[in-house]
């Protein structure tokens, strides 16, 4: 009696631990499921989130996502309790915006200034914010970039304070490097001031623009340094001179990675910002950028490329290895590219050109065209400034 007791205990518990581990691993598919729909690319989109013992734990910005978890765990009829944290997180009350108010902001990969250098911002670029971790809050770009900013280099706001800002007159930057200072003496320097900063415009005179900066500072730029920002947009465009013209000004720039900024850039940094100072928000790194717009060759045939396309350099995949995207730079004419490698520099793939560049020719995957090529991941500046 005893031993059929015990094995019917014995067959029970191997029941139920059978059906437990089957609805574990059937609810860590759906996870994966989730993950790989609404956040395949960990650059643009948070979904840290696990399972264990029934318990979801971690953090998402996507409403979205966490919803369609729910629902598809409830639909398996999987038992589970939803600790997830989604983000914003409620400690950041309403002031989960801000703007850049630093020429150029640094934004890393982690919250602390020794870490890598993920990504850019300029000033007056709205940003989300999602949390914070000391004097660091993690934010997204317009790009969609997610990454970790110092305080000193934003200043935080609500929804209506964002909104007053954005319906205020602007001016925006056109000389590559130059300063806001007090007065129209020129004689104290407030800030300095890159290509494509945006700065609230209180005040125009012969001499320049009275400005104030996103955290308030107040100051005035030379009228030969800025432009406001109706005539800066009605005057943007991507034609082949625009393009070239932009980019032959950062000539010589240095090479700095995670750099978007005239005072330094990576590769698609570069391309990024010849694109963004010419009226368009393109995606951060060379792996995005390659997924968007038309293919236009794979075969070297360089008669096919149009000035403004893009080119990607890097490993072709093989039967054991995907693709790897490590490089980009922006056709100009006449069998030349204009890139970032150690520094802004003008390439050839011309064998009889001084500037004949078989490293890069050696590594060409393909070129794609961006311009008039619409896309939910190409955006006009216009649209991050309305």
């Amino acid at each position: 009696m005893k031993r059929s007791f015990f094995c019917s205990i014995l067959v029970l518990f191997l029941t139920i631990s059978c059906k437990n581990d089957r609805e574990e691993n059937h609810a860590l598919e759906v996870l994966e499921q989730v993950q790989n729909t609404f956040a395949p690319d960990k650059r643009v989109a948070l979904f840290d989130v696990s399972l264990e013992d029934g318990i979801l734990t971690g953090e998402t910005n996507l409403e979205e996502a966490h919803r369609v978890l729910l629902e598809k765990l409830k639909a398996a009829d999987i038992s589970f309790t939803d600790s997830i944290q989604l983000l914003p997180a409620p400690e950041l009350g309403d002031t989960n915006l801000a703007l850049v108010t630093n020429s150029v902001a640094n934004i890393r990969s982690e919250p602390r200034h020794a870490s890598e250098l993920a990504t850019q911002a300029l000033m007056g670029t709205p940003l989300k914010v999602l949390k914070s971790s000391g004097s660091w809050y993690l934010v997204q770009t317009p790009d969609g970039y997610l990454s970790w900013v110092d305080a000193a280099a934003i200043v935080r706001m609500n929804q209506s304070s964002l909104d007053q800002w954005m319906e205020k007159e602007k001016v925006v930057i056109t000389e590559m490097i130059a300063n806001i200072y007090t007065d129209e003496t020129l004689h104290e320097i407030v800030s300095d001031v890159t290509a494509g900063n945006v700065l609230e415009l209180t005040g125009i005179s012969q001499l320049g623009y009275q400005v104030a900066l996103p955290d308030s500072r107040k100051g005035f730029i030379p009228i030969e340094n800025a432009v406001p920002y109706e005539q800066w947009k009605s005057t943007r465009n991507t034609e082949d001179n625009a393009l070239i013209q932009t980019a032959k000004l950062m000539m010589g720039s240095p090479y700095l990675w995670g750099g978007t900024s005239p005072k330094g850039m990576d590769c698609s940094g570069f391309t990024k910002t010849i694109y963004f100072l010419n009226g368009m928000v393109i995606p951060r790194d060379a792996s995005q950028q390659i997924n968007e717009g038309e293919l236009v060759d794979t075969d070297k045939n360089w008669e096919n490329l149009e000035v403004g396309d893009l080119l990607f350099f890097g490993v072709p995949a093989t039967a054991e290895n995907k693709e790897r995207v490590v490089h980009v730079g922006m056709w100009i004419g006449d069998n030349q590219f204009i890139h970032s490698r150690g520094r802004v520099r003008i390439s050839s793939f011309d064998p009889n050109d001084e500037n004949f560049d078989e490293y890069e020719l050696n590594r060409y995957l393909r070129t794609k065209r961006i311009r008039n090529k619409p896309s939910e991941h190409i955006l006009s500046v216009d649209q991050i400034l309305q």
